[in-house]
């Protein structure tokens, strides 16, 4: 395995965002490897004035709160919060120290430990992992893994190489679940995904 290394991360979110795709995500449960390949980004605060799309941002006039602190660094690190009082949502921490960045991981084809994400998610291999909500918790991700390392394996999930993907593959869009946002927030196309994929959310 080669897991992605801190300057991986510690780069513009929009460009983590799109280079995820492709990468395997892994999480290991007792010594079973359960994984999927990144097929669906989205890069949140990565701009010169606030993204009111995004936590960090949003709250407490742009300072960390408990719930936000993670988002401000060190980069490689997971961000993992409860949205709409049932599911887990799965991030990596992007940019510099100090600076609210995030990307969310919204999609992942299914590759190890298909017969562990059937029986958590009982559903068809084709709703296993095709959004973010399902993929958290296909792979058992909740807060427990909330500001853990992403950097080695020493807290059961880590990032590595997956596939190449390249340029011509790529779709860009809004991000989805906006709600209330303002514009150009609500229309930003920082949504990445890989074209035409069968396990892409929308």
């Amino acid at each position: 395995m080669q897991f992605l290394p801190q300057s991986f991360y510690a780069r513009s979110a929009r460009k983590v965002a799109e280079e995820l795709l492709g990468k395997r995500l892994v999480r290991l449960l007792g010594a079973d490897r359960v994984s999927g390949i990144i097929v669906e980004t989205e890069a949140y605060c990565d701009a010169d004035v606030p993204d009111l799309a995004c936590h960090g941002d949003r709250a407490n006039n742009g300072r960390p709160t408990a719930r936000t602190a993670v988002m401000f660094g060190p980069a490689g690190h997971a961000y993992v919060y409860f949205t709409y009082g049932m599911h887990w949502m799965f991030n990596v921490v992007t940019g510099n120290d100090g600076e609210a960045n995030a990307v969310l991981v919204r999609a992942l084809e299914p590759d190890e430990g298909l017969e562990t994400m059937r029986a958590l998610r009982r559903r068809s291999d084709k709703e296993l992992t095709n959004g973010p909500a399902k993929l958290a918790q296909a792979l058992v991700i909740d807060k427990t893994l909330n500001g853990v390392s992403l950097l080695d394996s020493n807290d059961s999930i880590w990032i590595e190489e997956g596939i190449h993907i390249s340029r011509e593959r790529i779709a860009t869009g809004p991000r989805i679940g906006m709600g209330q946002t303002p514009e150009p927030w609500f229309s930003m196309p920082w949504r990445y995904w890989i074209r035409d994929h069968p396990f892409v959310s929308r």
